[in-house]
């Protein structure tokens, strides 16, 4: 069970640790680069090949501004790809969200909410489910946990507001 995790610059580390962290705990090993697709494109091509035969099931790009990544790693691929625009620009992501988001017919990228490494680690684990049943369980017991928290919430504001 692997996922690589690709980001453009070290600048997003601190916006996909998150991601890296749920991954680990569902027991899922995790290939962490920093490959810009403009200024490390051969590194980046090289990498993407090795995750061919190395056992990576899905691939999360994390860009900012032209977001060219998560498209140059879809198109040379065939695994899934998901993107996650980063903020930091003058348009604070958006130009990173439409840029990912905006791709050609046939060379599809999964695409969360800017900075959403989170929900980009938990797509990665559903994908990964279809063959792998611990990771299923983990994740049906996690909904599970979310659904009575959000009950108990739910319980209090009723106590609070009878």
């Amino acid at each position: 069970m692997k996922v690589a995790v690709i980001m453009g610059s070290t600048s997003d580390l601190s916006k996909v640790e998150s991601a890296i962290g749920i991954l680990k705990d569902y027991g899922v090993e995790v290939s962490v680069r920093c490959l810009s697709a403009h200024r490390a494109h051969e590194g980046l091509s090289s990498f993407i090949k090795e995750t061919e035969t190395d056992g990576t099931e899905v691939i999360i790009a994390a860009a900012g501004m032209a977001a060219a990544l998560p498209g140059v790693i879809a198109s040379q691929t065939i695994l899934p790809v998901i993107g996650v625009p980063i903020s930091g620009s003058n348009l604070e992501g958006m130009d990173a969200l439409l840029s990912i988001v905006q791709m050609p017919s046939g060379i599809p990228v999964a695409t969360v909410a800017i900075n959403g490494s989170k929900n980009a680690a938990y797509l990665a684990l559903q994908i990964m489910a279809i063959s792998h049943q611990e990771i299923k369980d983990k994740l049906l017991a996690y909904r599970k946990e979310m659904e009575e928290s959000a009950m108990k919430a739910n319980e209090e504001v009723i106590a609070k507001y009878k």
